[in-house]
């Protein structure tokens, strides 16, 4: 690092460097409690579906969009929003969305119907997506190359732990206080992470850019299209939805809409929403590849296991989602050594292995699932889902990151926290299709005469909680055997597809040093 212009602070020679450093990790701390929030809250809903049906009295299909309206809203402007953060300032986007994720948070648990919390839930989504490109863009504007990597495992390590934080932290808040308590929770969290952000995070430079609103238009249109019609597709048996239009009317309408997208993308001379040229780098649309598959294994493989563990097991919701607690716990231990690590290391003998790791460990769980398996023995694949989870984050984000320039950060982040969720989206929409027929599919060859038949679906029961039936059981462990394949399988795809990952460029040590600090008028002065 250059010395500094001005006169040198007393201390040791690089006090200053320790504590532009010091700085960096508090800005980092403080913008990840809101993301932690916003990330539990995609998967905490999902054991409070009964209460919730009870307390507003509606029927499963109302419930289902109340996180179908969140994940929509949340994938939507994913890509949008990364901008927007380039052009009005990455702390102020992120301010902004933490304040509506708040607010809406106290509308949802006041919420006196259905329609009302849905509403509110979309309110959610959206902050939530102005929120999240943003902490990507924090880290790669913030940190040196040589130091973002253990940055990235900070985030990695948030971002595994929240994914099964939810369904623990929301069988506890319902089985205590009640459902409203899964959204007001997020108010005194939300508060909190709104003053240390305000306090310990730095305004970063803006780039003051026109603004591309054909492809804001375009790019909005088809992310809704698709993501809508593969949410909603089993909803509609994947066919008519009203009049003509069908699901695939709709899916087929949002790919030709990103097709017009890219293309005038393509021939935007001014300034692109997606400048294309971020995917001349191999290693960003390698790692794009890679966790999408992340994106929807680890939203996909959730369902059937809690599934299983309620209605087969009869566990209750905290206990179900307990039983996947090992892999929070070592996802969370070891995502920091591995952030630390991959500065060391080629990313691909972190990312390989880890979603080698990963997607055995759910396959191996998918055939542990019978009737009777002993629970000590349903505890060894999340302990080798949370190392193989540990590798994946950091590795991936760093390898997505690591060769874009500060100019180029905060559309790179949107790109990249897109695909995630789209995963997400498709993992969600995939297990519900595959779910329901392999359990038709397994209770008609049970071929009990008591047992419900695939019109009167044990699944939908199951879905909510309630026992399968005895003579079900061998059936319904199967089906869900049988679904576990699809993330462990992805997952296992995506491991092939991280061996593909170039080695990094050496960096020099002050190749890249954070941005300025412009706080305060006397801060602004680089070194």
């Amino acid at each position: 690092m250059t010395p500094p212009q001005q006169p040198p602070a007393p201390g040791v020679p690089g006090d200053d460097a320790s504590r532009q450093d010091r700085e960096s990790w508090s800005a980092l701390w403080a913008l990840v409690i809101g993301f932690f929030m916003i990330l539990v809250d995609s998967t905490i809903v999902s054991t409070a579906m009964p209460a919730i049906m009870r307390g507003l009295d509606t029927d499963i299909n109302g419930v289902i969009w109340v996180n179908s309206a969140y994940l929509l809203a949340f994938a939507v402007p994913l890509l949008i929003t990364g901008r927007l953060g380039d052009r009005f300032g990455p702390k102020n986007m992120y301010l902004t969305g933490l304040v509506i994720f708040t607010a809406s948070s106290l509308w949802c648990g006041l919420a006196p119907d259905i329609d009302s919390l849905i509403a509110a839930r979309v309110a959610q989504g959206l902050g939530a997506a102005l929120m999240t490109p943003q902490t990507m863009t924090f880290i790669t504007r913030m940190f040196p190359a040589q130091r973002r990597g253990a940055a990235m495992g900070v985030w990695g390590a948030v971002a595994g732990i929240a994914t099964l934080v939810g369904p623990i932290a929301g069988g506890l808040l319902v089985d205590s206080l009640g459902w409203e308590w899964i959204f007001f929770v997020n108010i005194p969290v939300g508060v909190f992470a709104c003053y240390r952000v305000w306090v310990k995070v730095p305004q970063l430079p803006r780039h003051s850019r026109s603004f591309d609103l054909l492809g804001v238009a375009l790019s909005a249109a088809a992310m809704f299209l698709i993501v809508f019609g593969i949410q909603e597709g089993n909803t509609y048996s994947w066919g008519v939805i009203t009049g003509g239009l069908t699901v695939w009317h709709l899916i087929g309408g949002g790919v030709a809409l990103l097709a017009l997208f890219l293309l005038w993308q393509g021939l935007n001379r001014k300034e692109p929403l997606l400048p294309l040229g971020l995917f001349r780098n191999a290693n960003f649309s390698l790692a794009n590849v890679a966790i999408m598959g992340m994106g929807l294994s680890i939203t996909a493989m959730s369902f059937p296991m809690i599934l299983y563990l309620q209605s087969v097991r009869g566990l209750s919701p905290t206990l179900s989602a307990l039983m996947l607690a090992p892999m929070a716990v070592v996802a969370g231990v070891l995502a920091p050594v591995a952030g630390r690590l991959v500065n060391r290391v080629d990313p691909k003998y972190l990312a390989a292995p880890g979603f080698a790791l990963f997607g055995g460990a759910i396959v191996a769980y998918g055939l542990l699932l019978t009737p009777d398996v002993p629970f000590w023995l349903l505890l060894v694949p999340p302990v080798l889902m949370g190392l193989g989870s540990a590798c994946v984050w950091p590795a991936v984000s760093m390898t997505a990151t690591r060769d874009l320039g500060h100019a180029e950060a905060g559309a790179g982040s949107g790109v990249y926290n897109t695909t995630r969720q789209v995963g997400a989206v498709l993992g969600s929409a995939l297990i519900a299709a595959l779910m329901e027929s392999r359990i038709a599919a397994e209770s008609r060859a049970a071929a009990v005469g008591a047992a419900p038949g695939p019109d009167s679906a044990p699944a939908g029961e199951a879905a909510m909680g309630q026992a399968v039936p005895d003579a079900l059981h061998a059936a319904f462990s199967a089906a869900l055997g049988q679904s576990l394949l699809l993330p462990g399988l992805v997952a296992l795809a995506a491991a092939v597809v991280t061996l593909f990952f170039r080695k990094p460029r050496p960096e020099a040590p002050a190749a890249e040093a954070p941005e300025a600090r412009t706080r305060k008028p006397s801060t602004d002065r680089q070194a």
